[in-house]
């Protein structure tokens, strides 16, 4: 795998194989990286409060439902 530097950017190669550019910066590459977990983070807290909405929203219809019988009876 051989890789060109591009130019103009000091820490960008071009991959001649797959013709990809490669960030060589280690430090952005983490910074890249905390980025990415943290919004995979809050995308997972998002998921997990619409199904607690969901549960919540299922709950209060039964109440509803159990109401409506006793009222009736």
């Amino acid at each position: 795998m051989s890789r060109l530097k591009v130019q103009g950017y000091s820490n960008l190669e071009r991959d001649t194989n797959s013709n990809a550019i490669v960030n060589t910066n280690a430090s952005e590459y983490q910074i890249y990286m905390k980025r990415h977990k943290m919004r995979e983070k809050q995308s997972d807290e998002l998921r997990n409060t619409v199904k607690e909405i969901n549960s919540l929203k299922s709950e209060l219809f039964e109440i509803k439902k159990l109401l409506k019988e006793v009222i009736n009876k």
